[in-house]
């Protein structure tokens, strides 16, 4: 398979692919290697069906978006004569063991795999089943099941998964609620400033079916032991001194870094003196 240069006007994203792709400080970095360098690995993409020298690209948006930015006119890539089902499946395997994957990536894109498998008439494994199914080879039919069910969230609520503010085994609970209830639970959020423990979310999924947003008020209004004696930062306070890309783990972990070092200053300074 060679490798040909296409021109960016005749490439197309893969319609409804679940991976990001954001100007943030990693895409100003690849950004400036492009403009360096070129693209040097080149990107995967089909010839699009009744199109002439049209391409739907398979792997590399975030490189094509890349060279956008960086004002090329073609990008190299390797040709594949696939049809979208198997386009899906390869978009899928080629982008799941990168470094950086958030929990919603990781919802559409088992989703999108499983959808394409199922129309090739391919069965998949069960909810409970303990070996792989198909889908993936490093998390089990049933943990897959349980990132696909993700995909029923509004996008506020998964919003907060990925920025760490909402546990993946609380939002697989609070995703049997239905829309209305989940803009519910969103007003509820706002109003008590803190987001559903695992057990508040388990009682959510069990009373889905009759559940009202005032019994979601209530149920959000509990102190949880956790909440209490706690030291509250508006995000938006020390939001600017990280990376646009991090997640409220990553600022968490840094902060807890830093007072670690100015804790060990300290003690330096007291010894000095």
């Amino acid at each position: 398979m060679k490798i040909t240069n296409i021109p960016i006007t005749k490439l197309h994203a893969f319609d409804g692919h679940p991976y990001k792709v954001l100007d943030d400080g990693e895409m100003d970095e690849l950004t400036g290697s492009v403009r360096e360098n070129g693209v040097l690995s080149p990107l995967i993409v089909r010839p699009l069906e009744d199109t002439e020298h049209e391409y739907e690209v398979i792997s590399g948006h975030r490189r094509l978006h890349a060279a956008e930015r960086a004002g090329m006119q073609s990008v190299p890539a390797f040709i594949y004569e696939i049809d979208r089902d198997e386009a899906a499946v390869l978009l899928v395997d080629s982008n799941l063991h990168r470094e950086h994957i958030l929990p919603s990536e990781k919802a559409f894109a088992y989703k999108l795999k499983m959808d394409a498998l199922t129309h090739r008439g391919i069965t998949c494994g069960q909810v409970g089943h303990k070996s792989r199914d198909g889908i993936s080879d490093t998390d089990s039919g049933r943990t897959v099941q349980r990132y696909i069910r993700l995909t029923k969230l509004i996008p506020e609520l998964l919003q907060m998964m990925d920025e760490g503010r909402i546990a993946f085994s609380v939002g697989v609970e609070l995703s049997f609620l239905n829309e209305r209830q989940q803009h519910d639970l969103l007003d509820a959020i706002d109003l008590n400033d803190c987001t559903p423990s695992y057990s508040q979310a388990c009682r959510m999924h069990r009373e889905a079916a009759t559940i009202t947003a005032n019994r979601i008020s209530e149920i959000m209004a509990e102190e949880k032991p956790n909440q209490r004696e706690q030291i509250r930062l508006r995000r938006e306070d020390f939001r600017k001194y990280f990376p646009s890309s991090y997640t409220d783990q990553q600022i968490m972990r840094d902060i807890m870094c830093g007072l670690d070092l100015l804790k060990r200053q300290r003690s330096r300074d007291r010894d000095a003196r």
